[in-house]
């Protein structure tokens, strides 16, 4: 990436320690996270179950950082309204569950949200070709969704590299954003690949000094600008 491009890390609550909610949250917020990143299952598209409007509700009086709400749902055009409400800043959907992402995409900023879509690791990235223009984000799914702490998947590299190609074919002013095993070492190679913000659950929490973690994050890509 160019140097005059910000790196932001938006840290998964998902890891969090849930018996203190909003000390996590503040922490995070203290120790720099451009983004709270909020992932929403509904143990059918994926094998797990998490948060709902609820949640996004209360990190949302906790703080004034942009809330990344991360669908991982069939249907998710049923969330749309609620999430919003609730405070949720940006709304990505999966591809693989949006027969009418043109349409979901133009309700998600309807609803006064970012709208971004997800693509799991075995879809092609052609598959958001025709709503570029629709496109605030784009996020390359990095692991196969459903659950913290896995590792990286190495060819998201070359794909992280074809989707930064693409937005660029067509200035899209889109944020291009990883979420899956991002660490110390996969985050400077998701960077030199394209991408400019970063999922990381894991990796801060279970960190010695996840506030510092954040700031080193960062600064793994920046000192490689």
């Amino acid at each position: 990436m160019s140097e005059g491009v910000s790196v932001k890390i938006s840290p998964s609550i998902l890891s969090a320690d849930f018996a203190k909610l909003g000390d996590e949250v503040a922490m995070l917020e203290d120790g720099g996270a451009d983004w709270l990143h909020i992932d929403v299952m509904d143990g059918r598209f994926v094998p797990n179950l998490t948060f709902g409007a609820k949640v996004i509700e209360t990190v949302r009086k906790r703080t004034s950082l942009p809330l990344d709400v991360h669908l991982m749902v069939l249907e998710p055009e049923r969330y749309f309204d609620d999430f919003a409400n609730a405070g949720a800043s940006g709304l990505t959907i999966h591809a693989e569950v949006s027969p009418h992402l043109d349409r979901q995409l133009t309700r998600i900023r309807e609803v006064g949200c970012a709208a971004g879509v997800a693509l799991n690791p075995s879809t092609p990235i052609t598959a958001v070709e025709d709503v570029l223009d629709k496109l605030d984000l784009l996020l390359i799914m990095s692991v196969n969704p459903g659950f913290g702490g896995q590792q990286f998947i190495r060819r998201s590299l070359d794909r992280i590299a074809r989707a930064r190609r693409m937005l660029e074919a067509v200035r899209s002013p889109a944020v291009l954003e990883v979420d899956g095993g991002i660490n110390r070492s996969t985050i400077v190679e998701c960077w030199q690949a394209g991408a400019d913000t970063f999922v990381a659950g894991n990796a801060i929490f279970a960190a010695a000094n996840p506030k510092d973690e954040i700031r080193t994050l960062r600064e793994q890509c920046t000192h490689r600008a």
